[in-house]
C-alpha cells in the first residue's frame, strides 16, 4: 500500500495551527497560570477529601464526607477500573486546560467537514467559526468544563453517523463507537441529550431521502450498525452510566416522595425537576437576535455601562461626586433582558450567520433540512417559558426532558449547525455545482436580508425595543426616572455600536464573495480573508468576557479557599464531626467542604433527602436537626464580619441508642415528625422498616455504650455494649446501594431513621459494628467496560482485515 505524505501534510499543518490558535488565545497557560473558573473552584472544594484519600492510600474513594453530610463521588471525578475510553480522552486532550477544550472544538468540526468532503481550507474556516463561538468560550470562562467537553465531541459523533449513512459501514461503525464513547465520557448527559435530538432530525431526513430514492434497506442497515455502535459505546462507559443512574434516582434530579412544600402547601407532582426551575433560564424571543448583534441586550449581566456614559453624567448633574457616580453606575446592569444571570450573549458571529443564510439558497437536500430542523427546534426550545406550549409539551411527553434545567443551553445545537451550514454553502459557492447567476442572486438576496435586518434594527431600535430592565424600577425609586432614562441611552449606545459592527462584517463578507465571483480575488485569498474576518469578529467579542485578566497563579485554583481563622480553630479539634457554614448559602458553596466534613456543598444534583432537610429545617436554623447530623461547629460571622467557628455543645455525636420509636406512614410524615424531635431519645422510622426492628425488645439501657473506634471514608467501626437489644442511630447518611452493615463480621440489614440517617438493631452483649461502602455497581460496570473494550478491539481488527482483503481483491 502506497503512503502519500503530501496528502497528509495539509492536515498536519492545520493540526499545528489549531494547537497554536488554542495556546495563543489562552496564552497565560504557557506561564503556568490557570483560568479562574468559579464552578471549578467549587469542585476543588468538594473533591479535595477524596483526592487526599487517593494520595494517602492509593485507593479510589467512592464516598466523601465533605459534602451534604456524605454522598457518592460518582459525580465528583471518581475514577473507575477498565475505563480505557477515558485514557483515550486524556490522550487527545494533551494541551493544558482550557486550551485542550478549544483544541477539541477545532479538531472535531474539522473532521466532520472532511467527512462531508469539504476542502481542508474551508474545513479550517468552519473549525475556527465553531471553536471561537462566544458561548463555547464563555462556558470555559465560568468553569462548565463537562459541558464544553461534551459539546467538543458532538461533531465527532455526527462524523461517524454520516460516514455510516454514506455506506462506509466498517469505519463508520468504528468512528461512531469511539465518538459516542468519548461523548459519554464527558459526563454531561444534558448536552448528550440535546445531541440526540439533533441525531433524530438527521435520522428523519435520511429516512425520507432513502424512501424517495428507494434505498430503505441501506438506511435500516446503517441504522442497525449505529445502534450496535451505541450499545458498545454504552458498555465502554458502563460504570459511569450505571453509577450516575443509581445516584440520580436519589438526588434532586430523581422523583421526590414528598407531596408538600416547606410552607405546607401541596406540592405539584412532577417526575423530574420543577417547571419554574427548568425554565428559570429561558431565552427571550427578541433576545435571540444577539446571535447576530452581541450588544443587542447590553451584553452579559456583569457588563458595565460605557465609561463615558450618560448615566454617569446624569448623576454628576444631580450632585453626586465622581466616585459616587462611578460606583452607582458600576452597579447598574447594562443587560436589560429577562434572564436572572447571563455570562455573555450567545453570539455566533455576523460573518457566520451571513454565510449560513447564503447557504440556504445554495445547499439542497437532506443536509440542509436536518440542519434547519435542528436549528428550529433548538431555537424554539431555548425560549422556554417564553414559548410555553412547546416547552410544556416536551416536559410532559418527551422522555427525560424534565430532568434538565437551563433550557437556554440547548442553543449549543445552533452553535454547532450554523458553522456546518455556512461552510457547506461556501463549498457550493467556491465550486461549479451552482451556476454563476444563481450565486450572484443568492449573494444579493443574502446581503439584502441579513444586512437589511441589521439596518432596520438600527433605524427603528427605539420602536422595536424599550431597553428597560426588570430591575430598573429599583433605581427609579432610589434615584429617579431621569437616571434610568440616561441608562437607557447608554444601552442604546451599546446596541448601536455593536449593530454597526455586525453590519460592517456583513458588508465585508459580501464584498469578498462578490470579488471572488467577479474574478477579482483568488479562491485562497478569499478564504484567507474570510478566516481573518471570522476570527476577528468572534475573538473580538470573546475577549470581552474571557481574556488574560481571568487567569491567576496555578496555586489560586489549586487552593481556591484560603484557610480562615475559623478553619484553623475548628481543625484543632481532631474528633469526628460536621461543620455547617452559614456565612455562605451552605448548599451552594464548596468552601467548607475544602477543609471539613461539611453539611453543605455545591452540586447541580444534590442528595434529594438532604436537600429536603435543608429546605424544611436548616434554612430556618433548626438546631435539633444540626444536633442529629452531628454538627459540632457552626461557622458564623463575628462583629467585624470575619468568620468564627461557634461550637455546638449539643451535637449528638457519631452514634447513640434511642429508647422510643415513632413510626411514619408517609414520606411527608417522616419529615414532619423531625420538627421539635428529641433525636437523642426518639427515632423516626418509616413503616417499611418496622419489620426489621424488634419493637417489643427495644428498651433503654442506661449502661449501654456505643463508640466510634475508627473511621475512614469507606469504613466506620463501632464497639457496642448493652445488657438488652438496642436500636442504634448513626449520624451517617443512609445510602443503601453500597453501604453494608456487619455485626461481628456477619452481614446484617440496616434501616433508615430520621429521614436521612442510618439505624441498626443491635443485640445484647459486646459487639463490633462495621459499615463498609462496597458499591456493587462499580464491580458490575467495570466488568461490562472490560468486555466492551475487548469486543471493540476484536471488531476493529476484523474491520481492518476485511477492509484490507477487499482492497487486495480490488487491486488484483
Amino acid at each position: 500500500m502506497h503512503f502519500d505524505f503530501k496528502k497528509i501534510l495539509p492536515h498536519l499543518v492545520v493540526l499545528v495551527l489549531f494547537v497554536v490558535a488554542s495556546l495563543l488565545y489562552f496564552n497565560p497557560v504557557l506561564q503556568g497560570k490557570k483560568l479562574f473558573q468559579s464552578d471549578i473552584a467549587q469542585y476543588v472544594g468538594m473533591s479535595k477529601q477524596q483526592k487526599e484519600y487517593k494520595k494517602e492510600t492509593g485507593n479510589e474513594a467512592y464516598w466523601t464526607n465533605a459534602a451534604f453530610g456524605g454522598m457518592p463521588t460518582y459525580q465528583l471525578g471518581a475514577k473507575y477500573p477498565h475505563n480505557y475510553i477515558k485514557k483515550l480522552d486524556l490522550t487527545i486532550r494533551f494541551l493544558p486546560r482550557p486550551a485542550d477544550y478549544l483544541f477539541l472544538y477545532f479538531i472535531g468540526l474539522y473532521i466532520l467537514l472532511l467527512v462531508l468532503k469539504i476542502d481542508y481550507k474551508l474545513a479550517f474556516l468552519g473549525a475556527i467559526a465553531f471553536g471561537f463561538s462566544t458561548y463555547l468560550i464563555i462556558i470555559l470562562g465560568v468553569g462548565h468544563n463537562a459541558k464544553a467537553h461534551a459539546i467538543a465531541y458532538m461533531p465527532l459523533v455526527l462524523s461517524g453517523i454520516l460516514l455510516t449513512f454514506r455506506g462506509k459501514y466498517i469505519w463508520g461503525f468504528v468512528l461512531t463507537t469511539i465518538a459516542v464513547a468519548l461523548e459519554l465520557v464527558a459526563n454531561h448527559f444534558q448536552m448528550t441529550y440535546y445531541l440526540l435530538l439533533l441525531i433524530i432530525c438527521i435520522g428523519v431526513a435520511y429516512f425520507i431521502d432513502a424512501y424517495k430514492k428507494k434505498m430503505l434497506p441501506h438506511f435500516f442497515k446503517a441504522s442497525i450498525i449505529m445502534i450496535v455502535a451505541a450499545i458498545v459505546a454504552l458498555g465502554l462507559n458502563a460504570t459511569n452510566i450505571m453509577a450516575t443512574k443509581e445516584y440520580a434516582d436519589t438526588s434532586t434530579r430523581g422523583k421526590s416522595e414528598l407531596t408538600i412544600n416547606p410552607d405546607g402547601s401541596k406540592k405539584e407532582e412532577v417526575n423530574g425537576l420543577d417547571y419554574e426551575y427548568i425554565t428559570e433560564y429561558s431565552y427571550g424571543i427578541g433576545e435571540s437576535l444577539n446571535l447576530l448583534i452581541p450588544g443587542l441586550m447590553g451584553g452579559g449581566s456583569s457588563d458595565p455601562l460605557p465609561e463615558d456614559s450618560e448615566a454617569f453624567e446624569s448623576l454628576v448633574k444631580i450632585g453626586a461626586s465622581p466616585q459616587e457616580a462611578a460606583q452607582l453606575v458600576g452597579q447598574t446592569p447594562a443587560y436589560w433582558g429577562d434572564q436572572p444571570i447571563v455570562a455573555a450573549p450567545a453570539y455566533i458571529g455576523a460573518v457566520v450567520i451571513f454565510l449560513a443564510v447564503l447557504a440556504l439558497f445554495l445547499v439542497k437536500g437532506r443536509l440542509k433540512w436536518w440542519i434547519v430542523a435542528g436549528f428550529t427546534i433548538s431555537l424554539l426550545l431555548s425560549w422556554g417559558k417564553n414559548f410555553s406550549f412547546l416547552t410544556e409539551f416536551f416536559i410532559d411527553y418527551i422522555p427525560l426532558y424534565s430532568k434538565f434545567r437551563a433550557v437556554s443551553s440547548i442553543q449549543v445545537i445552533i452553535e454547532l449547525v450554523l458553522p456546518i451550514l455556512a461552510v457547506v454553502g461556501l463549498h457550493q459557492y467556491f465550486n461549479d455545482f451552482v451556476k454563476k447567476e444563481v450565486k450572484q442572486k443568492a449573494l444579493l438576496l443574502t446581503t439584502g436580508i441579513v444586512g437589511g435586518v441589521t439596518i432596520l434594527l438600527l433605524l427603528f431600535k427605539s420602536l422595536l425595543f424599550d431597553f428597560a430592565s426588570p430591575y430598573d424600577s429599583l433605581f427609579i425609586e432610589q434615584i429617579g426616572l431621569e437616571y434610568i432614562e440616561a441608562v437607557r441611552e447608554d444601552r442604546i449606545s451599546i446596541f448601536t455600536s455593536d449593530a454597526i459592527r455586525s453590519l460592517i462584517f456583513i458588508l465585508l463578507s459580501a464584498t469578498v464573495l462578490f470579488g471572488l465571483l467577479k474574478g477579482k480575488l483568488k479562491e485562497i485569498t478569499a478564504i484567507s480573508i474570510l478566516v481573518v474576518l471570522v476570527a476577528i469578529d468572534l475573538v473580538g467579542v470573546d475577549r470581552r468576557y474571557v481574556n488574560e485578566d481571568d487567569f491567576v497563579r496555578a496555586r489560586v485554583m489549586e487552593q481556591p479557599f484560603p484557610k480562615s481563622g475559623a478553619d484553623m480553630q475548628i481543625l484543632e479539634d481532631d474528633g469526628y464531626y460536621r461543620v455547617y457554614d452559614v456565612t455562605n448559602d451552605a448548599f451552594t458553596s464548596g468552601q467548607a467542604s475544602y477543609y471539613h466534613n461539611a453539611l453543605g456543598g455545591y452540586h447541580a444534583a444534590k442528595p434529594g433527602r438532604m436537600n429536603d432537610i435543608n429546605e424544611f429545617y436548616l434554612r430556618n436554623g433548626n438546631i435539633g436537626i444540626l444536633n442529629m447530623l452531628n454538627v459540632r461547629y457552626i461557622i458564623i460571622q463575628n462583629e467585624n464580619g470575619g468568620p468564627i467557628g461557634q461550637r455546638n455543645p449539643y451535637a449528638n455525636g457519631p452514634a447513640w441508642f434511642v429508647e422510643n420509636i415513632k413510626v411514619a406512614n408517609t414520606a411527608d410524615e417522616e419529615l414532619q415528625l423531625l420538627d421539635s424531635l428529641n433525636s437523642k431519645k426518639t427515632a423516626v422510622v418509616y413503616k417499611d422498616f418496622v419489620d426489621v426492628i424488634p419493637l417489643d425488645k427495644v428498651a433503654r439501657d442506661t449502661t449501654a455504650t456505643i463508640t466510634l473506634r475508627s473511621q475512614e471514608l469507606q469504613e466506620l467501626v463501632y464497639e457496642t455494649s448493652s445488657s438488652s437489644a438496642q436500636l442504634g442511630v448513626f449520624s451517617e447518611v443512609y445510602y443503601p446501594k453500597g453501604w453494608n452493615a456487619y455485626i461481628d463480621g456477619k452481614p446484617v440489614e440496616h434501616i433508615r431513621a430520621n429521614y436521612v440517617l442510618r439505624a441498626l438493631p443491635i443485640p445484647a452483649g459486646d459487639h463490633t459494628i462495621v459499615f463498609k461502602f462496597e458499591p456493587s455497581v462499580i464491580q458490575t460496570g467495570s466488568t461490562i467496560s472490560l468486555v466492551s473494550a475487548i469486543l471493540l478491539l476484536l471488531l476493529i481488527i476484523g474491520g481492518v482485515f476485511f477492509s484490507y482483503r477487499n482492497t487486495q481483491k480490488t487491486t488484483s
